[in-house]
């Protein structure tokens, strides 16, 4: 089995097992917070996951846009946050799966339980009979709206993304930057680091 193949199956699994944490902990977070709310502030809640499912697929579409030589320059003035930029433009391709796969996915199967949640709340709030007409459209025009908020928002962010990817990956470089050097650590790993340790341990 070649290494390109089982970095392939370690990432595979390492994503799937930070799929199911970050699932249940989303999961639960969100139930918790909507237990007992008024469906205002429960649709208040969607948004907000909505949000961060956009957010998070912009991101994801502008590290693969982004073009890492301006970063070089940018390093080479010792700009802060530009070598970790370097870093997420040279791992795109698991930065972006994370940020659309990961987070991207989540927040929608989550936003959708949440709409389902919102959509109790309303038939309670407005004694509206279960399976009666009004609960129908109710429940049909809360997920339509739920559902074109998330495509139209994530279609103006890839937009964004696109047009202005070097911006977003800077800021984005220089948060992660910030949270290594305060913590230490080490979200993104350099590819080229890594390169060099694996021929060392070759010799």
């Amino acid at each position: 089995m070649n290494d390109t193949l089982k970095n392939s199956i370690k990432w595979s699994i390492s994503i799937a097992v930070i799929t199911f944490v970050l699932a249940a902990i989303f999961s639960v977070t969100s139930n918790m917070v909507l237990n007992g709310v008024a469906w205002g502030t429960g649709l208040f809640v969607v948004l907000i996951i909505v949000c961060i499912g956009i957010f998070f697929d912009m991101l994801g579409i502008a590290s693969t846009a982004a073009d890492e030589t301006p970063f070089h320059a940018m390093a080479a003035k010792k700009v802060y946050g530009a070598k970790y930029s370097i870093r997420i433009v040279r791992n795109a391709d698991r930065f972006a799966s994370f940020c659309n796969d990961v987070i991207g996915d989540i927040s929608g199967i989550i936003s959708g339980t949440a709409s389902a949640i919102v959509i109790i709340q309303l038939a309670v709030s407005f004694q509206l009979e279960g399976g009666s007409i009004k609960e129908y459209i109710v429940s049909v025009t809360l997920t339509s709206i739920i559902a074109s908020l998330t495509v139209g928002g994530k279609a103006l962010g890839k937009t964004f993304a696109i047009t202005y990817s070097k911006d977003i990956i800077f800021r984005v470089g220089t948060v992660l930057q910030f949270i290594e050097d305060r913590f230490h650590i080490v979200l993104i790993k350099d590819k080229k680091d890594q390169k060099k340790k694996k021929r060392k341990s070759e010799k």
